[in-house]
C-alpha cells in the first residue's frame, strides 16, 4: 500500500486518480490500505510527492 506523508498539501489530486476510492480528504489525505490496490497512480499525480510506498 501507499501511504501519504506529512508533505501532503491537501489538494485532492490523488483522490481524483484513485480507481478504487481509497483515499479520503483531510488536512492531510488519507489512504485506506484495506482498499488500496498499490497501483501508484495517486503517487504519480501528487505535485509535491507526498505519496510514497509503505516499507
Amino acid at each position: 500500500a501507499y501511504k501519504i506523508t506529512d508533505e501532503c498539501i491537501a489538494c485532492g489530486s490523488c483522490a481524483d486518480q484513485c480507481p478504487v476510492e481509497a483515499i479520503s480528504e483531510g488536512s492531510i489525505y488519507e489512504i485506506d490500505e484495506a482498499l488500496c490496490t498499490d497501483c501508484g497512480a495517486c503517487a504519480d499525480q501528487c505535485p509535491v510527492e507526498a505519496i510514497v510506498p509503505e516499507d
